[in-house]
This record gives C-alpha cells, sequence and structure tokens, in this order.
C-alpha cells in the first residue's frame, strides 16, 4: 500500500513539477515578463530618489520658543538667562559668573524626549531647558494636572485607536525640527511606498499582465490541447499553472524589497549603521504583497478563462481595488467596506507588521502634528498648533489594523483571510475551466 501511495505521490509530483516548470520557462523567454518587471523596478526605484533627496535636504531650524533671542541687549541669551535665573528684560541683569551662550545653543534646545517613546510610559516629555521648572507656582508647573511637574502626558485609547497630548507649559516647545522630520519623512516614504508602491500597485500590476492570460493565452494558441492530453484534471492545471506565475513574481517582489530595505536601512536617520527595526516592516509589506498577488492571480487568470478580454474586468476590478486603498488609507482604517477588498487586507498586514516593530508610531505622529506646544487660539477659543515636518505625511500613510486584537493575532488572521480568497478564486475558476469549451 505504502508503494503504491509513493507511485501516486511521484506521478503527481511529476506533473506538477513539469507543469509549473515549463509555464516557468515561458515567462523567461517572454519579452514581455522582462519588460513589465524592469517597468516595475524603474517606477519604484523613481519613487526612492525622491526618498535619497529627501534624506540630503537639510531642514531648517526654527527657534519655536525664542529663547535664542537677546530680548534686553546684555548679551545674554533669554533662554540662558532664564536658566540662570535672571532677568532677561533687564540689561541690568545678567548671569555675569558665566560666559554668554552663542544664540543656536538656545534652538532646538528643548527636543522631543526620544528615548521615552513607544516604552509605555504616559510621560514622554521633560523640561530640557528649565523654563517650565523655573515658573514660581505648581499651577504653572503643572498645568495638566497629572501631580507631575514639567511633564508630556500622552493618553492611548486602544479601543478607538486615539491618542491625546495634555503637556505642562515651556515642555518639549522647540523640538529638533531636524531629526524630527527625517525620521517621520523615512517612515511615511516607507508605507507610502509600501502600500500604494508595492501593495497595489506591483500587487496589480504583476497579476494583470503575468496572470490574466495564463489559460487564455494557451486556449487561443491551441497549446492547452497538449497540457489536457495527458491524464490530469484542468483543475490541478490551472493549479500547477498558479504555482509557475508564483515561481516567478514571488522571488521578484522579495528581492525587490530587500533591496529597497537595504538602501532605506543604511541611508535612513538614525545613531546607527543600519536600522535594524524596519526590516520587520518591509517583511511585512513584502509578505503583503505576496499574498495580494497571489489572490490578484487567482482572479485575473478566472476572468481569462471567462472571456478573451479579460483584462476589462481586470481593469474594471483594479479601479475598486484603488477606492479601497483611498478608504483604508484616508479613512485611518475605520471603514468596514475595507473588508470587502483584497488590498484592504494587505494593508492589515503592514499595519499590524509597523505596530509590532515601530511600537511609539503613533506616538510620533501625535507629537508631531501637536508640533512641541506652540499653538494660537481660533475663533471657538481652541488651541490650533502648527505641526513639524513630516508629521502629515507620516499621519497619512499610517493607519491602524482596528480588528480588535493583538497585532500579531491581526498579521495572521489577515494572511488566513487572503490565503482564503485565494483558494476559493482558484476554485471558482477551475469550475468554469471544467465547463469551458477548448476550440
Amino acid at each position: 500500500m505504502s508503494n503504491r501511495m509513493d507511485t501516486i505521490w511521484s506521478k503527481l509530483d511529476r506533473k506538477s513539477t513539469a507543469i509549473a516548470e515549463f509555464t516557468m520557462r515561458q515567462y523567461r523567454t517572454r519579452i514581455s515578463t522582462w519588460v513589465v518587471m524592469g517597468a516595475s523596478v524603474v517606477a519604484i526605484f523613481l519613487m526612492l530618489l525622491f526618498y535619497i533627496d529627501a534624506m540630503n535636504t537639510e531642514i531648517e531650524a526654527i527657534d519655536n520658543d525664542g529663547d535664542s533671542f537677546d530680548t534686553d541687549g546684555d548679551g545674554y541669551p533669554d533662554g540662558q538667562e532664564r536658566l540662570e535665573g535672571t532677568n532677561p528684560n533687564s540689561d541690568e541683569s545678567y548671569p555675569s559668573w558665566v560666559e554668554p551662550d552663542p544664540p543656536e545653543k538656545w534652538i532646538n534646545e528643548d527636543d522631543i524626549d526620544w528615548d521615552s517613546l513607544g516604552e509605555g510610559d504616559n510621560s514622554v516629555g521633560k523640561d530640557d531647558d528649565g523654563d517650565c521648572l523655573s515658573q514660581d507656582t505648581s499651577s504653572q508647573r503643572d498645568s495638566n494636572d497629572n501631580n507631575v511637574d514639567c511633564d508630556i502626558e500622552v493618553n492611548v485609547d486602544s479601543l478607538n485607536s486615539t491618542i491625546t497630548i495634555d503637556a505642562d507649559n515651556n515642555v518639549d516647545e522647540d523640538p529638533d525640527e531636524e531629526r524630527y522630520g527625517k525620521e517621520a519623512s523615512h517612515r511615511a516614504f516607507i508605507l507610502g511606498i509600501g502600500k500604494f508602491g508595492i501593495i497595489y500597485l506591483l500587487g496589480i500590476f504583476l497579476p494583470l499582465f503575468l496572470a490574466t492570460g495564463l489559460i487564455r493565452e494557451e486556449m487561443s494558441e491551441g497549446t492547452i490541447h497538449y497540457m489536457l492530453a495527458k491524464p490530469i484534471a484542468r483543475g490541478e492545471v490551472l493549479l500547477y499553472r498558479m504555482l509557475g506565475y508564483l515561481g516567478v513574481t514571488w522571488p521578484f517582489i522579495l528581492s525587490l524589497c530587500f533591496v529597497l530595505a537595504l538602501i532605506t536601512g543604511f541611508t535612513g536617520p538614525g545613531d546607527g549603521l543600519f536600522r535594524w527595526a524596519d526590516l520587520g516592516v518591509w517583511m511585512s509589506i513584502a509578505w503583503a504583497a505576496m499574498m495580494v498577488s497571489l489572490v490578484y492571480g487567482t482572479i485575473f487568470c478566472g476572468f481569462g478563462i471567462i472571456w478573451k478580454n479579460g483584462v476589462i474586468l481586470a481593469i474594471l476590478f483594479s479601479a475598486w481595488e484603488l477606492g479601497m486603498v483611498f478608504v483604508t488609507i484616508i479613512g485611518g482604517g475605520d471603514s468596514s467596506i475595507r473588508y470587502f477588498s483584497v488590498v484592504g487586507w494587505g494593508i492589515i498586514i503592514v499595519d499590524a507588521g509597523t505596530a509590532i516593530c515601530w511600537p511609539d508610531n503613533w506616538q510620533l505622529i501625535e507629537i508631531g502634528l501637536w508640533g512641541g506646544g506652540q499653538g494660537e487660539q481660533n475663533w471657538l477659543g481652541e488651541y490650533e498648533y502648527a505641526a513639524l515636518p513630516g508629521a502629515e505625511p507620516l499621519a497619512a500613510f499610517s493607519s491602524s489594523s482596528n480588528l480588535g486584537v493583538s497585532e500579531w493575532i491581526a498579521f495572521v488572521i489577515s494572511t488566513l483571510v487572503l490565503l482564503f480568497q485565494g483558494i476559493m478564486s482558484w476554485f471558482i475558476g477551475q469550475a468554469i475551466f471544467k465547463g469551458k469549451e477548448v476550440d
């Protein structure tokens, strides 16, 4: 019995290997395959040029709190006088026991407390320049009423995926625009190119040109007869052809993401030589793109079986998926309509991976939108803050999984949903293929 099972398995293995290898050989020998992949690489690396330019562009430092000014003209910056306990508005009161600081020392002097981001502590700020601690009364030093003088309190509402910031006066009001802007722009690029460039555009582009004609072209050229002449079911032919398609597209996606991870890892901002935390985000993007390309491939291949102009159906479906991308990104992942798409579940994989690898991402966004606390009251009496550079793009490309479970479980659930979509698409496609007359 065992020998018989081994024989059946070996026959199935030979059939699957033969058809998959034949499919991959077809892809390798067609100029169209290399054109599609070459165009994809060119498009992605054109986007990369904007990233490299942004990382090499200096962001102007702004004195948000005016500490670098010398109001009384005594040669000492206002920030230094406040720190030393003298009056910055009187030229007769100055810290003669110390040398005057250069004005640039008091620009970006009250930077964000980066070490506390993502650590789970509500208090993520500190009074670096002492202008909060120098205030006279406890109520002035503790304006957020949390019984901690001169801090920033971050309140996280995990149920609604929101973060609010309540800061004491004069704490982190002069952050480093250069440091924040480079970090935020770096993350925004990875999420933007990952969600739009890799998962959607690449995930749609490759199946559209490589999978739509997977069966249709063989039917049109008559070569499908050679495959069906063998003792093999049509459903197996479709399955093994899809394996050949994945054998070409998946290594391409992995290679492209790996190269992008190396480039951004070495050129991105940071104190170390390489940004290791980004690798997890890039692998999430690669895995999501692989799952999405699997589902799109089976769907588009089915369209090709249904109609000789199946590419038209594929383009219409792509338009729907593009709408789901905007719903997921602009809506912050809150809209339930994204669950009725392929790309929506792919983006959930990236959102889960981002939350795992960058646990401080939402705090970074909110602090950037808060801008260090230098705001003006509008006509409603509410404070409006000027966002730090890079905060708004990062907020636009960041979204939450919103599945009500841990990020690891959300990652697994999204993967299983995409696998289910792929299996169902294959099942429907092979059913249509079985009833299709081949001329």
